[in-house]
């Protein structure tokens, strides 16, 4: 099936790339990314949350923009 997906300009340039190196096509990365998510998340295995328990409850207080940024700079 075809579809449509609107991928920032950076980020598409950083996917081509790794495609390129992988000896890969953009869409094999994409098909493979989303097949591997649907798997995990059918597997039903759920991550405990807080991962780190500390002695002092506390609440971390991040964007989702704070959190794209760790996360792809």
């Amino acid at each position: 099936m075809r579809t449509t997906v609107d991928i920032p300009d950076q980020l598409y340039r950083k996917l081509k790339s790794k495609a390129a190196m992988e000896g890969s096509t953009v869409k094999q990365i994409i098909v493979g990314l989303v097949s591997r998510e649907l798997q995990a998340s059918q597997s039903g295995t759920r991550v405990p949350f807080p991962l780190i328990r500390g002695k002092a409850k506390r609440k971390l207080r991040i964007t989702n923009e704070e959190i794209d940024q760790i996360l792809f700079g």
